[in-house]
């Protein structure tokens, strides 16, 4: 590949060039010198920055951690920020949580549900507040 046509497709992956404005440029970059020589392949779609477009981004909406906090007699003990692929696990570790706690948990992460999820507390300040960032 010569120097100018790794120009041209630098400024297509830049974006500072179109696809379709690179694209006569590296047919002529491509083309041979010599009238009577034989002409060189097209380029590929890949050459052209022609590439499939990347998958969408997350949604700045979209929760990446499980947050789960205990108290003991108001004090906090626990302060844990989970990502959410590791947070079924961390839920299998949390003591007390029922069945159907555990469910609901389950049912907003699959659902993306930001904010708090389980908020429990007794008289004596021992608590579990699991939320969603």
């Amino acid at each position: 590949m010569g120097d100018e046509l790794a120009i041209v497709l630098r400024l297509v992956a830049d974006g500072r060039l179109s696809p379709d404005d690179a694209a006569p440029l590296i047919e002529a970059l491509n083309r041979p010198s010599d009238p009577g020589a034989r002409p060189t392949r097209p380029p590929a779609r890949a050459e052209l920055g022609q590439l499939p477009p990347p998958p969408p981004p997350a949604s700045v909406n979209d929760p990446r951690q499980l947050r789960i906090r205990v108290s003991e007699r108001g004090r906090q003990v626990v302060n844990l920020r989970i990502p959410l692929t590791f947070a079924d696990t961390a839920l299998r570790m949390v003591p007390g949580l029922s069945i159907e706690q555990g469910d609901r948990i389950r049912a907003a992460i699959a659902g993306k549900t930001m904010g708090p999820i389980l908020d429990v507390e007794d008289e004596d300040g021992d608590g579990v507040v699991i939320s969603m960032e």
